[in-house]
């Protein structure tokens, strides 16, 4: 991995988590500067709308920037 909030295809499969360890998705794919991610089926409205992510899609786009570090097979994104 090229640093530690960002992603290559190494990557596709790790489970994303907040800085509390709930986890809210998965990484499906990685682009240059962003990731796809498949929501967890348990995932609340609330914390779906604190992500941003509205309606019901099959992904959902995690810009690097919102990654705080990759450790082992979790993507721990940045506390809001």
């Amino acid at each position: 991995m090229a640093s530690e909030n960002t992603l290559t295809t190494s990557d596709e499969g790790k489970q994303v988590v907040t800085h509390d360890n709930e986890v809210v998705g998965q990484v499906v794919s990685v682009a240059e500067h962003s990731a796809e991610v498949n929501p967890d089926t348990d995932l609340s409205d609330t914390m779906m709308s604190k992500l941003g992510w509205s309606g019901h899609e099959e992904t959902y786009r995690l810009e690097f920037d919102e990654i705080d570090a990759v450790v082992d097979d979790q993507v721990r994104l940045k506390s809001s």
